[in-house]
């Protein structure tokens, strides 16, 4: 364990998830005291005990991020407990099978009602609104909390997590692609208002990684799905990203010393996929 981040308190979002959760041991070992929020209680301990096994210390406080009364009790007990927050990682976040389409452009057949088809006409109008409030008030109330803690003490880092779908939209997730770009430019704005509270915001945009989620999606016994192919065939590196293929971009991202002039920005990294054209 090395201590570059010794006494810095440092709030994870999301944080029982594969990248997270990854993100949060990396910064762990590094002397950072780390805030798991989440939803799954049980995800996070899991976190927190792995933390805590190498001498590292964590703290898992379940939460909905997108409600502002628990995100605020959240940062009560992380000052209670560590002090105030330094880092932020918005990491929470995702998508709901049922507001993904099951085409990639409209057919008639959606107006008509027939069973297995799901197109936009189809779509459940709240489960579009809870994929977007997930994903961007998710990011903001976080940001509105915590960052109010760094603006007392003098500073810190806020680290959003974007997506592929923040430069162009991906097919079927519309809900989560809008969502996603909305994060790329709060990132910007964000990162400008808070600049003379010497608070750096920037996001890293993940291409595709998988998870428990994306893996039953883009995998299968033998390879890959359908799916699943064509995002290797457009990923130039022919491979889906590992979680601690992250760690690197995060760590430069938080360091005030090699990134300290850094702040709007967001980094893909994503094997390729945004240089390759697909032509």
């Amino acid at each position: 364990m090395s201590n570059k981040l010794e006494n810095k308190v440092i709030v994870i979002t999301g944080a029982g998830g594969t990248l997270c959760s990854e993100m949060a041991r990396n910064l762990a070992d590094q002397g950072g005291r780390i805030v798991l929020l989440g939803r799954d209680l049980d995800k996070l301990k899991k976190v927190e005990n792995e933390i805590k096994d190498t001498g590292g210390e964590a703290l898992s406080i379940s939460t909905d991020i997108t409600n502002e009364g628990q995100v605020e009790k959240a940062g009560k007990i992380t000052v209670e407990t560590f002090g105030p927050c330094d880092i932020l990682i918005n990491g929470a976040g995702g998508n709901q099978p049922d507001a993904v389409t099951t085409t990639r452009e409209f057919e008639n057949r959606e107006l008509n009602g027939t069973n297995g088809i799901r197109g936009f006409f189809n779509l459940n109008m709240e489960t579009f609104r809870s994929v977007v409030d997930t994903n961007t008030m998710g990011t903001v109330i976080p940001c509105h909390v915590f960052a109010r803690q760094m603006a007392g003490s003098g500073g810190g880092n806020i680290v959003n997590i974007a997506s592929m779908n923040s430069y162009r939209p991906l097919s079927k997730v519309g809900a989560y692609g809008m969502a996603k770009a909305a994060i790329m430019n709060f990132t910007q704005w964000l990162a400008g208002y808070l600049a003379p509270a010497q608070i750096r915001v920037n996001a890293i945009a993940p291409g595709f990684f998988l998870n428990d989620r994306s893996r039953k999606l883009l995998t299968t016994p033998d390879g890959y799905t359908e799916r699943g192919e064509s995002i290797i065939r457009q990923t130039p590196m022919r491979k889906f990203g590992e979680a601690s293929e992250l760690t690197g971009c995060l760590n430069w991202l938080i360091d005030d010393e090699a990134a300290g002039f850094v702040t709007g920005i967001t980094i893909p990294v994503d094997g390729g996929f945004l240089a390759d054209s697909g032509v």
